[in-house]
């Protein structure tokens, strides 16, 4: 094998060659060009989203539905006392199967038996049909 500086002496010393209408690019930007690209769009979030955990929605027995329908009648009783209340309920999952279960506070402003939801002051409608848990200090004096 031959030397480099003889095979390519006529060029090694020149100059490098700068655009004059293109800017400079930056090492960084250079650099940019060779970093890892994602082949699959979205794959990554795919990922995270079957990893994600949802909860099963539990199968009220019937004491406990019993002891709901019986706080909800406490409540439709003394609407006109905005009574302040706890609810535990479930939200289904819009994108896969199962949910979580929250809890929210606040003075019920209507129960709709048709529609089966319970409203508070605030706006905030609740599913009957979702409820887990009924609690507040109504319950406590109507024992």
């Amino acid at each position: 094998m031959s030397n480099a500086r003889d095979e390519y002496g006529d060029i090694i010393d020149m100059p490098h060659h700068q655009s004059e209408k293109r800017p400079h690019m930056s090492l960084s930007d250079r650099a940019a060009q060779f970093a890892p690209f994602a082949a699959l769009r979205g794959y990554e979030d795919e990922i995270s989203e079957t990893a994600r955990q949802t909860d099963k929605k539990f199968e009220l027995d019937n004491d406990t539905a019993a002891l709901l329908n019986e706080r909800l009648h406490i409540i439709i009783e003394s609407i006109k006392s905005e009574p302040e209340i706890s609810l535990t309920y479930f939200i289904p999952d819009n994108k896969k199967e199962g949910g979580k279960y929250v809890s929210s506070t606040g003075k019920v402003r209507r129960v709709d038996e048709i529609q089966r939801f319970i409203q508070f002051k605030d706006e905030t409608k609740i599913s009957i049909d979702n409820l887990l848990r009924i609690e507040g200090k109504i319950f406590e004096y109507n024992r």
